[in-house]
């Protein structure tokens, strides 16, 4: 019977940043030819999503909260 091997690598999650919406919190955002999402006052984004980052810092209706611990 074979048995698994244990590994140290965990799988890796895609890390994400999220938003604070200081102005709704519900709306639906239109970046390039997709929907970014604002629920609850907050919307995360990937942290490789380049356009998506640009896009929310580039308003003052945007607030990076820190990432939590």
């Amino acid at each position: 019977m074979a048995t698994k091997k244990p590994t140290d690598a965990e799988p890796r999650t895609p890390a994400s940043v999220t938003y604070r919406d200081s102005v709704f919190t519900s709306r639906v955002l239109i970046v390039g030819e997709r929907q970014l999402n604002v629920a609850a006052g907050k919307l995360q984004v990937d942290e490789a999503d380049a356009e998506a980052l640009a896009y929310l810092e580039a308003h003052a209706d945007f607030e990076r909260l820190p990432p939590a611990e």
